[in-house]
């Protein structure tokens, strides 16, 4: 598998021996670089590869059973055909059957074959090694691959993933992998702001439509104008928001409030959702002909525990972005073990969390187990914790009497997360000598912090009142 910061070939040649001499100079231009002979070319072959390079001797069959393998998963990726410089027939005949472009088995010089593998590779490749999703793990690959795919047709696309799991990431991969990667990209959640000031920023407004509108104001269909708007929580959109979405997928056009005329809109819109829109519309909170519009093609994003390879690129990909303040972080192997191990219930969004408390604790470049706090740690409804997580804390000063027979195995568990919890908030706050810090390093608000705070020291916990206030 690529390294997830590298450009991923994957290289067939019926010659082994001298591809491997070529291959290893290649190597050290950041390409990460999968030999296989041809008889490997089959469907279970996984082609979880950014561009292939393949080697043709005296026709174009195995070209042909590598078109076949891209079919059946649906991955499309450049291909460069190798062939003997003075079969020139062969080379045509490469190109007519999918060949991005052709070069002479005999080219030796690495920069203009390097040259050439990266001229290859859509700017979107390198563009997404710096977000927050990574495409290590087989399951991201093929999602990658469709994602590619769906990217160049002009239909609407629905993102259905569980909060965290990098919704809005993926529609930029959509945007930047499309023809309209020029144009703007606009966000906009749907649950985040009420009904009537939601449909001011996606409309926009003329001049005096309302009391304080001064000025004209284009809404975000019009600011997205060339480009790709994205329509978050889209199950959280109110119903009368959706009957103006839907005339606006049906006309293309948008009107503002206040105003007479519309104005023609070329936009793509990529909506995303962590619920079940199928269900909201039985429940009649969601119609039926929106969902249809909206989901010409559905992309689902599985959750971070289900693409364990990503978790350790993930990881080290947050570090690096913290390598600004001059230090160079790295995970030792147990904090690795601990952080594949450990179920990510929120996900992406949660690891980053976790590696950003981690870099907070840590007082060297290390980070090691002791510096990881799990959020699962202190959700006190929560009764699915492992025992490595528990162990792996014990570093914090976690405390848990065994040998107390008087309690039920419910009220054993309630001390556990009560007294973890207090050491998990306890550690934030020592830290940084700030409340509000420490509850961004927690990853809650300051007003939850609070009130976790002052129902800890009710409980008779130390905690000072000034914490607690």
């Amino acid at each position: 598998m690529a390294n997830y910061n590298s450009v991923s070939v994957l290289w067939i040649d019926s010659d082994l021996e001298n591809a491997n001499t070529l291959i290893d100079k290649i190597k050290t231009q950041n390409i990460n670089v999968t030999l296989i002979h041809p008889e490997e070319l089959s469907r279970e072959l996984e082609i979880n590869h950014d561009l292939a390079v393949i080697s043709l001797n005296k026709n174009i069959s195995d070209l042909a059973k590598l078109k076949a393998v891209q079919a059946s998963q649906g991955a499309v990726i450049p291909i460069i055909a190798r062939v003997c410089r003075h079969n020139f027939e062969l080379g045509i005949e490469a190109m007519s059957n999918g060949a991005k472009t052709v070069i002479p088995i005999q080219l030796e010089d690495t920069d203009e074959l390097t040259g050439k593998i990266k001229s290859l590779i859509p700017s979107h490749v390198e563009s997404r090694n710096s977000s927050s999703y990574v495409f290590a793990d087989p399951a991201s690959r093929k999602l990658l691959a469709l994602t590619e795919r769906v990217a160049g047709a002009e239909v609407a696309v629905l993102l259905n993933g569980s909060t965290g799991t990098g919704k809005e990431v993926l529609a930029k991969v959509i945007h930047e992998a499309s023809s309209r990667h020029s144009g703007p990209f606009i966000a906009f959640n749907c649950a985040a702001l009420p009904e009537s000031l939601a449909e001011d920023m996606l409309f926009g407004h003329e001049k005096g439509s309302f009391t304080g509108a001064s000025s004209s104001k284009p809404g975000l269909f019009e600011q997205a104008q060339n480009g790709t708007i994205f329509l978050d929580e889209i199950g959280e959109m109110p119903m009368q928001l959706q009957v103006k979405l839907l005339r606006i997928l049906q006309e293309r056009k948008v009107t503002r409030l206040g105003s007479l005329s519309s104005v023609d809109l070329n936009i793509r819109i990529v909506a995303a959702t962590n619920k079940d829109l199928k269900q909201a519309i039985l429940k009649g909170v969601f119609r039926e002909d929106l969902y249809f519009r909206l989901s010409a093609f559905k992309l689902t994003i599985p959750p971070l525990s289900e693409r364990p390879l990503d978790i350790i690129p993930l990881a080290e990909q947050f570090l690096k972005s913290e390598m600004g303040n001059g230090k160079l972080y790295s995970l030792s192997q147990d904090a690795k073990d601990q952080l594949v191990s450990y179920r990510w219930p929120g996900n992406v969004r949660e690891l980053n969390n976790v590696i950003m408390r981690a870099i907070v604790l840590t007082n060297d470049e290390t980070i090691d187990t002791s510096h990881l706090i799990f959020d699962d740690l202190y959700i006190a409804d929560d009764t699915r914790k492992s025992s490595h997580l528990i162990d792996g804390f014990s570093n914090n000063a976690l405390q848990f009497n065994q040998a107390d027979e008087g309690l039920s195995s419910s009220e054993s568990l309630s001390n556990v997360v009560k007294n973890s919890e207090y050491q998990t908030i306890m550690t934030a706050l020592k830290s940084t000598r700030n409340r509000d810090q420490a509850a961004q390093i927690l990853g809650i608000s300051t007003r939850t912090l609070r009130h976790k705070l002052q129902r800890l020291r009710e409980d008779g916990m130390a905690v000072t009142r000034a914490y607690a206030r």
